[in-house]
C-alpha cells in the first residue's frame, strides 16, 4: 500500500466504510454493498470479516465474497487495485459484485482473473401507468402478513429459493433483522393463502421513500407454481405501492430469467443498460 493508504481498524475503519458508502451512493446512484452486507455491518460491524480499510476506500472479504469500493474523489489512482489484490491474495473461489456495470470494475476483474458470471437487472415502472385488476384464482385469498405467519413464510421462501445463493438462506434471525428495518410494513407483505389456510406464495414490497417502491421478493411454493400466482401477487403489490403514492416501482431480476422478464415486461417494467449489476467470480486456485 502507498503511504497515503493507511489501513484503519476498529471504529475508525467502520466509520470510513460508512462514509465511503455514502459518497459512492450519492455519486453512482447505488450502494456498493448489497442488503446482506449492509445488515451484517449494521448488526455485527466488521466482526468475522477480513477488512482492508482506508479513509478513501475499502475491501471486505467474508468467506468467498469480496466487497470493494473507492470514494469518487480517490478513483483513478490505483487504490481499488491495491485493495483488491490484498483481498484476493488468499487462494480459493471468490465472487464480487459491481453494483452498476462499471468499466473500471470489468478491467480490474479481468486483471485479477475473474470472469463475468451473473447479471442482475434493475427494472423500473412508472406508477402513472394503469394497472390491471387483481384477480386471484378460485379458493385463493390475498391478505396482509401477521405475526403467526413467520414459520410458513420461511418455509415457502426456503422452498421457492432453494437454489438461490442469497435469498434461500434466510432464517428466523434474518427475517427478524429485515422486519426491524425502518421500511418494514406488515401491510406491504402480501400473502396468497388457500382455503385450508396453507401459504401458497407471497409478495414482499418495500417503500424506499415517498417516491420509490420496490418489488422486494416474490416467492411461490413449488406446489402452487404454474397457476398464475406470480402475476396475481405482483399486481397486488403494485396496487399496494400505487396506493401509497410512489412515483415509480423498481425490482431486481436475473437477466436470464426469461419467464420473469416476460411477466415484468408485460406489466410495463423496462430496463436501461446502466441499471445492470454484475457478479464476477474467480475459480479456485492454489
Amino acid at each position: 500500500m502507498a503511504p497515503d493508504d493507511l489501513l484503519l481498524v476498529g471504529d475508525d475503519a467502520l466509520a470510513a466504510v460508512t462514509e465511503v458508502r455514502r459518497a459512492c451512493a450519492e455519486h453512482d446512484g447505488a450502494d456498493p454493498l448489497d442488503e446482506a452486507a449492509h445488515l451484517r455491518l449494521k448488526h455485527d460491524g466488521l466482526a468475522g470479516t477480513d477488512a482492508w480499510v482506508t479513509r478513501d476506500g475499502f475491501a471486505l472479504r467474508r468467506g468467498a465474497e469480496v466487497d470493494l469500493a473507492v470514494a469518487p474523489p480517490a478513483r483513478e489512482n490505483g487504490l481499488g487495485g491495491r485493495l483488491a489484490e490484498l483481498a484476493c491474495l488468499e487462494p480459493g473461489k471468490i465472487s464480487a459484485w459491481s453494483h452498476g456495470d462499471h468499466p473500471a470494475a470489468a478491467r480490474l476483474a479481468d486483471r485479477l482473473g475473474f470472469a463475468r458470471e451473473r447479471e442482475l437487472w434493475v427494472m423500473r415502472r412508472p406508477s402513472a401507468l394503469p394497472l390491471p385488476p387483481v384477480d386471484p384464482p378460485p379458493g385463493v385469498l390475498i391478505r396482509d402478513y401477521g405475526d403467526r405467519d413467520a414459520a410458513a413464510l420461511l418455509e415457502v421462501n426456503g422452498a421457492a429459493f432453494a437454489h438461490h445463493p442469497e435469498q434461500g438462506a434466510m432464517d428466523q434471525a434474518g427475517l427478524a433483522e429485515r422486519m426491524a428495518e425502518p421500511w418494514f410494513d406488515p401491510a406491504g407483505l402480501l400473502l396468497a393463502v388457500g382455503d385450508d389456510g396453507e401459504l401458497l406464495g407471497f409478495h414482499w414490497t418495500k417503500q424506499h421513500d415517498d417516491a420509490t417502491g420496490e418489488v422486494y421478493v416474490i416467492g411461490i411454493s413449488p406446489a402452487a407454481q404454474g397457476h398464475g400466482l406470480g402475476r396475481v401477487l405482483t399486481l397486488a403489490g403494485l396496487h399496494h405501492l400505487a396506493a401509497r403514492g410512489v412515483d415509480q416501482v423498481l425490482l431486481y431480476v436475473e437477466s436470464d430469467n426469461s419467464a420473469a422478464l416476460r411477466l415484468y415486461d408485460g406489466l410495463g417494467f423496462t430496463h436501461a443498460a446502466a441499471d445492470t449489476h454484475v457478479q464476477y467470480r474467480r475459480a479456485g486456485r492454489s
